[in-house]
């Protein structure tokens, strides 16, 4: 199955969602391939129950449509996300979901990008010809998990922040958090509403303020 577009646009995250809004209201031939079932699947899917925009409303909406005044200024996981189906909804963003991209390449012969994507769900291999293709996969699409020297023996339990959810299970433990970055601090965080002992290793000297509710630890390492 062939299609010829003008545009290929490769994952449906807010990047990609203002890129089709643009485009469609130029009444632009695109196509947007999304191997996930849903928009967003990271905020969806692969973030914490506590997630929210660490920027004010004001910084955070896209174009041409300006968050509600009733949305609070900090917004909320389940906010951003209506935020973002309503704003498919509104451009009639309609892209292919369960389209894994196998092969892109461009072909000088047509001068057209050739982007093969596989449905996942009738296993179908559909070829897209465009002029220009836009991937928008973004810098958190994959999982890092650093090799650390004896973790393949440690008892516990071991998982990447993208599978935290809540630290309701780990109440009355001592957890250990790796990396102080936005979801390091804030998996920290909810450790401790939920009575978890948290310690945190950072690889670098770090500058924190704390407040009188601080409940975890930090550790300098020189880790990898």
């Amino acid at each position: 199955m062939e299609e010829s577009l003008v545009v290929v646009i490769v994952r449906v995250g807010p990047s990609s969602l203002v890129t089709l809004a643009g485009l469609n209201t130029s009444s632009i031939p695109i196509v947007i391939l999304e191997r996930e079932d849903c928009s967003t699947s990271l905020w969806r899917k692969r973030s914490y129950n506590q997630l929210g925009l660490h920027l004010a409303k004001c910084c955070c909406s896209l174009p041409l449509k300006p968050h509600s005044l009733e949305t609070p200024i900090f917004t909320s996981k389940e906010t951003f996300i209506a935020y973002i189906d309503s704003y498919v909804s509104k451009f009639d963003i309609k892209p292919k979901y369960c389209h894994s991209i196998e092969l892109s390449f461009f072909m000088k012969k047509r001068n057209k990008w050739v982007v093969e994507a596989k449905n996942l769900v009738s296993g179908d291999i559909e070829k897209n010809y465009a002029q220009f293709l836009v991937v928008a996969t973004g810098e958190n699409n994959e999982a890092f998990f650093a090799e650390v020297p004896g973790l393949e023996s440690f008892g516990g339990e071991t998982l990447h922040s993208s599978e935290y959810k809540c630290g309701e299970a780990y109440s009355g433990k001592e957890v250990l958090v790796v990396g102080c970055g936005n979801s390091g601090m804030e998996i920290c965080n909810d450790l401790t509403n939920y009575e978890a002992w948290p310690t945190m290793v950072v690889r670098s000297p770090i500058n924190v303020s704390f407040s009188l509710s601080s409940s975890f630890n930090f550790f300098d390492s020189n880790l990898p």
